[in-house]
């Protein structure tokens, strides 16, 4: 699977989907961005069953701000709608792969009981 550009349109509706969802925030001017990618796209075709998104941070500032980006390559991983991984800076392969394999190993029903406010 390929990645796909995700927008301030297009951003809730595909993380909001249930299974996982890995998003790359990245700039083209930014070296580690640009060394990351390929990265990312390897991933993409390696987890067919993963969705892969990218956000040009320059041409989507404000959902960069809305989400707190502050520093470029990050990855965040949503499963079933739900933030349960970010962190900026480019990953090495094998690194990513492992992110990806703990997210699919993730008991949603704990994540969804923690992601509750407590009474």
């Amino acid at each position: 699977m390929a990645t796909t550009a995700l927008t301030k349109d297009t951003f809730v509706s595909t993380v909001e989907q249930e299974g996982i969802t890995l998003v790359d925030f990245w700039a083209e001017w930014c070296g580690p961005c640009r060394q990351f990618g390929p990265v990312f796209e390897a991933a993409s075709e390696k987890y067919p069953d993963v969705r892969f998104g990218k956000v040009d941070t320059e041409a989507e500032q404000e959902l960069a701000g809305a989400l707190q980006i502050t520093s470029i390559p990050t990855v965040m991983a949503f499963r079933d709608g739900i933030l349960v991984f970010s962190q900026p800076g480019a990953l090495p392969g094998a690194a990513l792969e492992q992110i990806i394999e703990q997210v699919q190993q993730l008991d949603m029903d704990e994540v969804r009981a923690q992601a509750q406010p407590q009474e």
